[in-house]
C-alpha cells in the first residue's frame, strides 16, 4: 500500500498536478514601500530609534492604503489606492477620489464628515509621485506638504 501512494504521489507531481513550488501571489508595484515613514513635513532626524518612529509615523504605506499625518489631527487620512505605476525613479499613485456627501437644500452646514480632500499639497489631491533617493529614503516632488525627504522607520 505504502508503495502504491508513493509512486502515485510521483506519477503526479511529474505529470504537473502538484506546483514545483507555493505560488505565491504577486507583490505589487510598490512593495518596496510598504511600511512607516518619518520626516517629509519637517527635516527627517538623523538619528531616531525604532519605538520612536513608530510611535508617529508621517506617512504609512499599505497594499491598498497610503495614511497620512496631519498636524491638525490625530488620526491618519487614508487614501485609497487605484493605481500604481513603477517609474524609472520610483511610483506614481492614483488615488480613488473620495465620495462627498451631498448638503441637503436649505441646510447650512455640511453633513459631519464632510470634509475637503486630503492629498499631499500636489498638482492634484488625487495623485502623488514618489521619487526613491535610496533603500531607506524618498520624496514626494513637487507637493509643498512634504517639502523634505522622508525616511523608513528602523524595523
Amino acid at each position: 500500500m505504502r508503495f502504491v501512494v508513493m509512486s502515485l504521489v510521483a506519477l503526479l507531481s511529474c505529470s504537473g498536478a502538484f506546483p514545483a513550488r507555493a505560488q505565491t501571489p504577486e507583490l505589487p508595484p510598490h512593495s518596496w514601500l510598504f511600511g512607516a515613514w518619518i520626516g517629509g513635513m519637517f527635516p527627517p532626524p538623523s538619528v531616531i530609534s525604532p519605538a520612536a518612529c513608530q510611535a508617529q509615523p508621517v506617512v504609512i504605506f499599505t497594499r491598498d492604503l497610503v495614511l497620512r499625518g496631519t498636524f491638525t489631527s490625530v488620526t491618519y487620512t487614508q487614501r485609497e489606492i487605484e493605481t500604481v505605476r513603477a517609474t524609472a525613479t520610483g511610483a506614481e499613485f492614483r488615488f480613488v477620489a473620495p465620495v462627498q456627501p451631498v448638503a441637503e437644500s436649505g441646510n447650512l452646514f455640511p453633513q459631519p464628515g464632510a470634509a475637503p480632500v486630503v492629498g499631499f499639497g500636489c498638482d492634484s489631491p488625487n495623485l502623488l509621485h514618489v521619487h526613491r533617493i535610496s533603500e531607506n529614503e524618498i520624496s514626494f516632488p513637487h507637493c509643498t506638504d512634504f517639502p523634505y525627504p522622508l525616511i523608513r522607520c528602523p524595523g
